[in-house]
């Protein structure tokens, strides 16, 4: 194998694993060192950098850092990152003076953002403290997007959303709030520089099966009847509600219908309990209020009596998985079962729409009814006119979107210089050195042996009792400052200079994961066998790279598989000539 090449920001980054898996590629281990030293302030401003709505997030994010977690490699739980982040927002103080100054001779670019959800705030966010004028288009009395029309207020109160998109609403954006778009021609009229279309996924998918138009109103696409009853439209639910779905909306469906009345509620799902695409912590919350989730079952007719909804007939299948993990439902040949309900919520997706984009206008789309894209600069076949979050390629997560957002940002900013969105900054990165003394550390680098620390909720009772109540309470001081000790540090690196080394083999000695050898190189197969525990390739290849050093003076290569080690720092401790190092990666990001 080649000497690796660690010039490159993508060789640490992708060590950093739970910073690697978040689209907006939060410092995740860098703020939880900040709050395992109660510096909480601090701590929310580096998520506000990159994510934006650390207290937004820090409730509802849907964690794609904590499967890449590499706690969860020597345990079964992850650290709760999602948690810690909002611990950091309730802990910390008045971050107004730490915001960015807003210029007062703007730059002469005027933006149109459509749409007031978390891609286009983000939009607004970095490109406001460069001198823009920003004007913001929504249909909603408030902004926010899909975060306030379809998070209950039990899981994300309104105190929290209005205060993080209000940091940004409050650097000077314009606002038409009940203003609905009908027509881009007349928005490209006014001569904007560019416009950002991060309208969402606003139309959910109905269920169109025999009984359907006599059903009427007691059957709801379950997008809208959330808006409805974050708009206080809608205030009660009828006494037996079935919930369509295995996302996380037909969660929020559901539990929301506990709260307005509902005292028969159910979920059914056409998939296993393990396949639907709820998140698991979603799941959990809605067993642990007593809502019974029902699977494998595939609706099949509405049943009337009498004029009214009576119920639904479903089909009982099972799950049938191919040689490639392909499933299939398959029919058991059972008889239909009726389950009894007066109301129905159907959550089995939502699409983006576009009626209001004329056809003559130069933006083209795909056969879904998507725009075509620069999948990197989000610039669509109309270069003034910029996608983002669930418009530009269907629905995702708030944290994509603000992904999306800051990509769209960047590329904005080179559009209206004149300069091709595609010439986009290099990524860099720093390595600063944590070595304090010969035994010291400036990062804490014990391995902490603490389970996942649960999160406190509110009392079933109480819950249940109010549709605001949130009922996740977050971690208070000390529970947060035990799972922040659970973090292994990922980004403080192990780097190792081969010119250093004398092969006395004490660090392969003291390693505690055995993941580092000295050994004659080879092709990577060959080489992953012999490491002292042998890391085969599997099908999708490992996670993590083998780092390779140059040729040493024996001849011999230190390979050192990432895959599994700790960060602990005992290598660089225990090596005599200081050919190991601790330092600290920080990517610059454009």
């Amino acid at each position: 194998m080649k000497e690796t090449n660690t010039k490159s920001p993508d060789y640490f980054h992708k060590v950093v694993d739970c910073q690697y898996a978040c689209p907006a590629h939060t410092p995740v281990p860098e703020y939880i060192r900040l709050i395992a030293d109660k510096r909480y302030t601090e701590a929310y401003m580096i998520n506000w950098e990159s994510n934006v709505f650390p207290g937004i997030l820090g409730r509802v994010c849907d964690r794609p850092c904590e499967p890449a977690c590499r706690r969860g490699r020597v345990e079964d739980t992850p650290v709760a990152i999602c948690r810690l982040k909002r611990t950091a927002a309730d802990h910390r103080n008045d971050i107004s003076n730490l915001l960015p100054g807003i210029p007062k001779e703007k730059n002469g670019k005027h933006i149109a953002l459509i749409g007031a959800g978390p891609a286009s705030l983000t939009v607004a966010r970095d490109l406001m403290p460069k001198g823009y004028s920003i004007t913001i288009y929504d249909r909603d009395q408030k902004a926010g997007g899909m975060i306030r029309s379809q998070i209950p207020a039990f899981r994300l109160p309104e105190k929290v959303l209005d205060e993080e998109v209000g940091y940004i609403l409050n650097m000077g954006v314009e606002t038409h709030f009940g203003t609905d778009i009908t027509s881009l021609k007349e928005l490209l009229d006014k001569q904007y520089d560019a416009i950002f279309i991060g309208t969402g996924a606003p139309s959910g998918r109905d269920l169109d099966i025999p009984g359907r138009e006599a059903a009427g109103d007691n059957v709801q696409v379950g997008i809208n009847w959330l808006a409805g009853v974050a708009f206080e439209h809608i205030k009660t639910a009828k006494k037996k509600v079935i919930v369509l779905g295995g996302g996380n909306t037909a969660m929020d469906c559901c539990r929301t219908a506990l709260r307005l009345g509902g005292k028969d509620v159910k979920v059914v799902v056409r998939s296993s309990f393990e396949d639907m695409k709820a998140s698991p912590w979603e799941k959990e919350d809605a067993k642990a209020e007593g809502i019974d989730i029902i699977n494998h079952q595939v609706p099949k007719e509405y049943v009337i009596k009498n004029g009214k909804l009576a119920g639904i007939l479903f089909e009982k299948v099972e799950s049938i998985y191919d040689e490639n993990d392909r499933r299939k439902l398959v029919p058991t040949g059972e008889e239909p079962n009726l389950i009894e309900c007066d109301q129905v919520l159907v959550a089995i997706g939502q699409d983006a729409k576009f009626p209001w984009i004329e056809s003559d206008l130069g933006i083209e789309m795909d056969q879904w009814g998507m725009p075509v894209l620069n999948s990197e600069t989000l610039q669509s076949t109309l270069p003034k006119v910029f996608f983002g979050g669930d418009a530009a390629f269907g629905p995702e997560n708030i944290i994509t979107a603000v992904a999306h957002g800051h990509q769209a940002a960047t590329s904005i900013d080179l559009f209206c210089q004149g300069l091709p969105p595609e010439q986009r900054p290099e990524e860099s990165y720093t390595l600063t050195s944590q070595k304090m003394g010969v035994h010291e550390w400036s990062y804490q680098n014990a391995v902490c042996n603490e389970t996942r620390q649960a999160v406190p909720h509110l009392n079933k009772r109480k819950a249940l009792s109010s549709i605001s109540a949130e009922v996740e309470l977050g971690f208070d001081e000390q529970l947060a400052l035990t799972e922040a000790s659970r973090c292994l540090s990922c980004d403080v690196q192990t780097i190792f200079s081969a010119n250093r080394c004398i092969e006395c083999g004490a660090c392969e000695d003291i390693c505690p994961m055995d993941c580092i050898n000295f050994t004659a190189n080879g092709e990577e197969v060959d080489l992953r066998s012999r490491l002292r525990v042998p890391a085969p390739l599997d099908k999708q290849g490992n996670e993590q790279a083998l780092y390779v050093s140059a040729d040493l003076k024996t001849g011999q290569i230190m390979a050192k598989d990432e895959d599994v080690c700790l960060h602990c720092g005992l290598c660089a401790e225990r090596c005599p000539t200081g050919a190991w190092d601790m330092q600290k990666f920080q990517l610059s990001l454009t």
